[in-house]
């Protein structure tokens, strides 16, 4: 029975990766949540883990409901024996519990999109060294993962990741006059406030082209976006010939997290069996009006330090977005101040943390 650990178990991805292994029939030995008292409770009564790490301030209430219950850091979780970890503590935070699975010989299902960003080739050192794997489940890089499959890399012209496009595709004109409520009701999606604003913005296929960047060490220039409002393909490679070769399907993270867990193997769901969509639309990303993602490209073509600044620097731009301190607009601009004030330093796990640090008060001056 394959044995997984769940880094984030009660966001999104990890509550849907504890239904993928119900499906399968896994065993789950650790939980890493955060402050979520009352999901965190179900899924220690339903799965009995053997460590739980959560925020401390639901500890006295967690040894009341679970006399016996052994409690522990997120790395510590990330280091029990297992096959599998399921890294899906966002930002920063999931960064040490990620390096521990690599440090641990696991394979890495990775939901953490900024770990790669930020810290892609520590990471692969930590993999190569313990033969860890890293697979991606996020559905572009999962789709970019399967699309490569098979070929030879040489042969391997670009490749393309898809965004919806967010709830500011076309309109308003005017995106100075964007409120927070506008720009979290995404018409496909219900996410999380960040990563919301950030498809609003398009700098979440931004952070997704470096992350692709570093999980596939391709290099910056020969990745791409493309706006797809319907959202079913997710990732397509071009080949030097001019074909192409897609993964397509339905916008279901239990697909792409049961990939990570189960291959090379696939396995059946109850999500086979859905329609098709009619109309598949591909466009141009207009960065006159989405100029974070002109950002990001930025900040991968600088290399060291640089992609961990300007992820740092958009977490307190959209929080000081939502909170109503500055106009929508005012995002890109803080991101494109913090990389031109970004130090040239090498990437090491302290510069990683330094920068990090450092980003995050510059950002605050400029908001």
């Amino acid at each position: 029975m394959k044995r997984v650990v769940v880094l984030g178990s009660t966001g999104s991805i990890g509550r849907q990766a504890l239904e993928v292994c119900r499906w399968r029939g896994y065993r789950v030995v650790g939980l890493a949540a955060g402050k979520n008292l009352e999901i965190l409770s179900q899924q220690i009564a339903e799965w009995k883990p053997l460590l739980v790490a959560a925020d401390e301030s639901l500890h006295p209430e967690l040894r009341a409901r679970f006399p016996g219950l052994k409690l522990g850091t997120p790395e510590e979780v990330a280091a029990l024996e297992a096959e599998v970890a399921v890294a899906a503590i966002p930002g920063l935070g999931g960064l040490a519990p990620t390096r521990v699975a690599a440090q641990t010989g696991k394979r890495i299902a990775l939901a953490n999109k900024e770990a790669m960003v930020a810290a892609g080739p520590l990471l692969w050192q930590e993999v190569e060294a313990s033969g860890a794997e890293i697979l991606p489940v996020d559905s572009e890089h999962s789709a970019l993962f399967q699309a490569l499959l098979g070929e030879r890399r040489e042969e391997v012209a670009e490749l393309i990741l898809t965004a919806s496009g967010g709830p500011f595709l076309k309109a308003p004109e005017d995106l100075s006059q964007v409120t927070p409520e506008m720009a979290l009701n995404h018409p496909r999606w219900r996410m999380g406030p960040k990563v919301t604003v950030d498809s609003a913005t398009l700098f979440n296929k931004g952070l997704e082209v470096l992350e692709a960047k570093e999980l596939f060490r391709f290099p910056l220039e020969r990745i791409k976006v493309l706006i797809h409002p319907q959202a079913y393909v997710h990732g397509l490679v071009r080949f030097v010939d001019g074909n192409l070769k897609a993964e397509l399907g339905p916008t279901d993270m239990r697909l792409f997290i049961q990939y990570a867990l189960t291959y090379p193997e696939r396995a059946e769901t109850p999500l086979k069996d859905l329609p098709l969509p009619g109309v598949l639309e591909f466009l141009e990303p207009d960065l006159n009006r989405f100029p974070a993602l002109e950002v990001a490209y930025e900040a991968g073509k600088r290399g060291g330090v640089a992609q961990v600044a300007v992820s740092a620097a958009d977490e307190v731009a959209v929080e000081a977005f939502l909170a109503g301190r500055i106009p929508f607009t005012r995002i890109p601009e803080i991101l494109a101040r913090v990389l031109e004030a970004t130090p040239s330093l090498p990437l090491t796990w302290e510069n990683l943390f330094a920068v990090d640090a450092w980003a995050r008060e510059e950002a605050k001056r400029w908001a």
